[in-house]
């Protein structure tokens, strides 16, 4: 069956983060993926976690810093980067704040972040 999605929810965080789920757990009650446009300030940046889905980001403008047990990677506007379950993880925005869509893989949960 088509569902048509009107428009995102807005998923209120802190530290200047906007996150507009258009579909998730939130705005559309799948389970099974989570697509979501963020815009995060320079400077923002979350806690460590170690979540249990699998995040496709892709960079749209500015760059998304991810920490990792790797080592650190920069992602520029027209890149995108992959995170598994299990690695642990921390996300910030580059000097010239990010925004990205992030697809994730069952769907975002408070609980499937893993948040330190």
């Amino acid at each position: 069956m088509v569902r048509k999605i009107e428009g995102p929810a807005r998923i209120p965080v802190p530290g200047g983060k906007l996150i507009d789920e258009h579909i998730g757990r939130v705005n559309s009650g799948d389970e099974a993926v989570s697509i979501a446009h963020m815009t995060a300030p320079p400077g923002w940046e979350e806690p460590p976690q170690t979540p249990s889905f699998t995040e496709y980001t892709l960079v749209l403008r500015g760059s998304v810093i991810v920490e990792h047990d790797g080592g650190r990677t920069e992602v520029a506007a027209g890149q995108s980067v992959v995170t598994e379950p299990g690695e642990r993880v921390r996300y910030s925005a580059g000097p010239e704040g990010a925004e990205y869509v992030a697809v994730c893989l069952p769907a975002f949960s408070p609980d499937s972040a893993g948040r330190d």
